[in-house]
């Protein structure tokens, strides 16, 4: 079964940057959708950011302008880049992906395990 691992969390301050990264664990054939989602404190998991098989991308009003979604198809690799980050983002992140493992295997659904983002005032 295809896991998807996710890495790149950690404390940051209030302003910086950081890049979230979510590697598939095995050779897969295609990604077709992406997707983040987070759990921040004292809210329901909310979409974060999403991009379509043909690139087309699009994100919630909380982060536009700020975080970046992009796919690295050589590396089997999706990318949260957040930049400019608040308080208000701190939460749990999780990458979201439609992948198909073989040329003959259909379109499934994976989630990562969620990774922590912490900022700091």
């Amino acid at each position: 079964q295809v896991q998807l691992v996710e890495s790149g969390g950690g404390l940051v301050q209030a302003g910086g940057s950081l890049r979230l990264s979510c590697a598939a664990s095995e050779s897969i054939f295609s990604i077709n959708t992406v997707a983040w989602y987070r759990h921040t404190p004292g809210a329901q998991r909310e979409w974060v950011a999403s991009m379509n098989s043909g690139t087309a991308t699009n994100y919630a009003e909380s982060v536009k302008g700020r975080f970046t979604i992009s796919i690295d198809n050589a590396k089997n690799t999706v990318y949260l880049q957040m930049n400019s980050v608040k308080p208000e983002d701190t939460g749990v992140y999780y990458c979201n992906a439609g992948i198909r493992r073989s040329s003959s295997s259909k379109i499934r659904d994976y989630w990562g395990p969620g990774t922590q983002v912490t900022v700091s005032s």
